[in-house]
């Protein structure tokens, strides 16, 4: 039932959120990093505004100030705390914003319970709330883990939460696949975002796909090469970005005693050389598959072969622009606004990573960010 998928999300938020500090709640060390309160208030926001307010008879909107502050990017709601300054915001407290959450958690339980039922476009934003939710839910570790990671101190978040067993298997090279005409895109019933669909037919020269994520160890290998000096393997706004903020690894790695450590969720550790490489930008990504003399995947090579390979935990990077497919049309209204208008100047990523939600992601997703940006669990994957 709808109701029962509703009230299980919605608790793993709270439940992602518990093992932190109530200092914890309000911190944003960069403007990509959003205070951890703030995801827990802008999911809330979004039942509220999209589905309770228009919907529900007799709603007593929480608080007419929250529509200002945790509206994220929706021009069409009105205006909006800016990105840069969520985490002036103080108040409202912590508790409040729990508060708020049980009062539209109420209020949804009772819609959702209605004899009436709900019609088949209301059904569909409450879907589509919950996979927006559920998308916090990852964007929630990663801003936790950068708060956290850079804590002088390297506070653990969880203790035993880094504890996932990636398969590696030394002796698997690469998955060849034909060349051919594939078809791309989102089919069936089930749930997609707007920009899965179009599907539509790629022809593809033969090619080949790792089946193993690029390692620890492998990635390793390119920076004692000499890779964040040596500007062949970079592009030119890549090899400006290395220079400009003094990069020469993965985010959170630390050379201690001549040691590679990482900050992980349970503090800082040694690098584990078999693990898949993580926190890397789609500029490292690049240059690392230049050093090898290989390059990486374009998303339909990535989506074309993805049920022959192995997932490594990772998000991964692709050679692709992030653009509509073909037919491409936006949703009226605010909702509208969810993935067109960010078509520009970002790059694609495929799969998932360990902190993705559980059902969440599948073959045909496409996620996305600027080609400079690793906080999130992104990883390498070659190809030929």
């Amino acid at each position: 039932m709808l109701i029962s998928r509703f009230i299980a999300v919605r608790k793993r938020t709270e439940w992602i959120a518990a093992p932190l500090n109530i200092e914890d709640y309000v911190v944003q060390p960069v403007e990509y990093v959003s205070p951890p309160k703030w995801h827990l208030g802008h999911t809330t926001w979004f039942f509220e505004t999209f589905i309770l307010k228009p919907n529900l008879n007799g709603y007593r909107e929480f608080d007419p100030n929250y529509n200002y502050i945790f509206n994220s990017y929706y021009e069409t709601v009105g205006a909006r705390v800016i990105r840069t300054d969520r985490g002036n915001l103080s108040r409202p407290s912590v508790e409040d914003i729990y508060r708020y959450r049980k009062h539209v958690d109420e209020a949804m339980a009772a819609l959702l319970s209605s004899p009436s039922g709900l019609t088949e476009d209301l059904r569909d934003t409450v879907i589509l709330g919950l996979n927006h939710e559920e998308q916090h839910q990852e964007l929630l570790f990663s801003d936790m883990k950068y708060i956290l990671g850079h804590n002088p101190l390297f506070p653990p978040y969880r203790l035993q939460m880094n504890k996932v067993k990636i398969i590696y298997n030394e002796k698997w090279d690469y998955l060849t696949m034909d060349e051919g005409i594939y078809e791309i895109g989102h089919k069936g019933k089930g749930f997609c975002f707007d920009n899965e669909l179009g599907r539509h037919k790629v022809y593809l020269q033969e090619y080949q796909l790792s089946r193993n994520l690029v390692t620890n160890a492998e990635y390793m290998e390119f920076i004692d090469a000499g890779g964040y000096t040596d500007f062949r393997y970079w592009h030119a706004e890549g090899w400006e970005w290395v220079n400009r903020e003094k990069i020469n690894a993965p985010m959170y790695w630390h050379l201690v005693d001549g040691v590679w450590h990482t900050y992980s969720m349970d503090g800082l550790v040694p690098v584990e050389l078999s693990t898949p490489v993580v926190h890397v930008s789609y500029y490292e990504a690049h240059a690392y598959a230049e050093w090898k003399n290989e390059r990486l995947p374009t998303e339909f090579e990535w989506e074309a072969a993805s049920p022959q390979l192995l997932y490594g935990k990772r998000w991964e990077w692709t050679e692709n622009a992030y653009l509509p497919y073909p037919g491409f049309t936006r949703a009226a209204g605010a909702l509208g606004e969810y993935n067109g208008k960010f078509m520009v100047n970002q790059m694609v990523l495929r799969g998932w990573s360990t902190f993705t939600s559980p059902g969440h992601s599948r073959h045909t997703y496409r996620n996305f960010f600027h080609p400079h940006l690793r906080w999130q669990f992104t990883g390498i994957r070659l190809a030929r």
